[in-house]
């Protein structure tokens, strides 16, 4: 579980750098459902919750991109690494193999 925790703000660190008010937000939230959490003693609720946990530090880590404006019309994204990901190109008319 402690695992787990640290992973997911190691992941809220990375997702969201030079973004104060979104670390702060998702520092609340993980540390929310976490303390909410804290005294389940069910091992099947427990594990159910693990893997919430470990699929929302997927989510982050590969499906958030930062966006900053740069004038009333422009953003610019800025990707990471996990979210660069080979591509296939389209095609109007596929080719049959």
């Amino acid at each position: 579980v402690l695992k787990l925790f640290k992973l997911l703000h190691r992941t809220r660190q990375e997702v969201f750098r030079n973004d104060t008010k979104a670390l702060e937000a998702a520092r609340q939230k993980i540390n929310e459902e976490f303390r909410n959490n804290r005294d389940e003693t069910s091992e099947e609720k427990i594990n159910e919750l693990l893997k919430i946990a470990s699929d929302v530090e997927v989510i982050l880590r590969t499906s958030v991109i930062q966006a900053v404006h740069t004038d009333s019309d422009k953003i610019v994204l800025i990707p990471r690494k996990d979210l660069l990901q080979d591509n296939t190109p389209y095609l109007d008319k596929p080719t049959k193999k």
